[in-house]
């Protein structure tokens, strides 16, 4: 981890480059599709789902108001959001479209004013940040 300072702009213009973002994409899709199918089932997905803590609210644990049924819900909806055939699965077309809406959100929610933030390693964010520092270079 590492923290960086983005705003939305930075974030925006990584998605617009088709070139880095699909390769970004790719490889995130290629790290979780494990039987190499070109498919990701909901088991491919669910520890990334997992991993976006939607309702964190203390110390890195999901909301404590809600039951085991109601996350396996949200989680399965947030599969849904990426299957959008509904055919169960999720191909590298319907990755790359979903992941794109994301970043595109996550670039109007943090807006114009540079932020500082803790981001992964590897992350789109890192991504994102690594790619506006090369191009000041």
């Amino acid at each position: 981890m590492s923290v960086e300072i983005l705003d939305g702009r930075t974030v925006e213009s990584f998605v617009e480059d088709e070139g880095a973002f699909n390769s970004t994409v790719d490889d995130r899709f290629a790290a979780l599709d494990g039987d190499r199918d070109g498919r990701l089932s909901y088991a491919d997905m669910a520890g990334e789902l997992m991993s976006l803590r939607v309702l964190e609210t203390h110390f890195g644990v999901d909301g404590a108001a809600a039951t085991d049924a109601e996350l396996v819900d949200l989680y399965r909806g947030l599969f849904a959001r990426f299957d959008r055939d509904g055919d169960g699965a999720v191909d590298l077309e319907e990755f790359r479209a979903e992941m794109k809406e994301v970043m595109l959100a996550v670039a109007s929610g943090l807006g114009f004013l540079p932020v500082q933030m803790v981001v992964e390693e590897g992350s789109f964010l890192k991504r994102a940040v690594e790619r506006e520092l090369a191009k000041a270079a």
